[in-house]
């Protein structure tokens, strides 16, 4: 599933972070709590990953753009610390995994990878990440890179 509409660079009101953003919270909240709840009463969460995440993280401070101040909050790409959540499907319950300093801004503990949050969905699927590789240039190339590693600590 995709869910449109979560860019809040504070452009407008609608990518705001006091604005759009709480309205996009507000929109899905109680239909993923339905759907997790739904899954568990079920006994189906237990067989299916849920996973929530974004492509890359946001930065804790205003965005500014151009040197001028938004007329809206946002805030601007971030690839260096992200947030993400998975439920079920072998993940255990009330895991958290990894810190940022106390802004938001740096990794300092349990740092892990694109190449390491795709490996540990693989594994969790029931696939070895190591096996999925395909010949380019020469050699093969694995699909989580040669660093891709399971984040074991997040595994029932």
């Amino acid at each position: 599933m995709f869910d449109w509409g979560w860019d809040a660079h504070g452009t407008d009101p609608s990518t705001a972070v006091d604005l759009g953003l709480k309205n996009k919270c507000r929109e899905i909240d109680r239909p993923m709590t339905a759907l997790l709840l739904d899954l568990k009463q079920r006994g189906l969460l237990e067989d299916t990953l849920v996973v929530w995440g974004g492509e890359f993280g946001r930065t804790p401070m205003q965005e500014n753009r151009e040197g001028k101040t938004m007329g809206f909050k946002g805030r601007d790409h971030h690839g260096d610390a992200f947030t993400m959540w998975m439920a079920g499907g072998g993940i255990k319950k009330g895991a958290s995994h990894g810190q940022t300093d106390e802004i938001g801004f740096s990794g300092i503990d349990g740092r892990v990878s694109v190449h390491d949050v795709h490996a540990t969905i693989l594994h969790l699927l029931g696939f070895d990440h190591e096996q999925f590789t395909f010949d380019f240039q020469g050699r093969p190339f694995r699909l989580t890179d040669v660093e891709g590693e399971v984040i074991h600590q997040i595994l029932a």
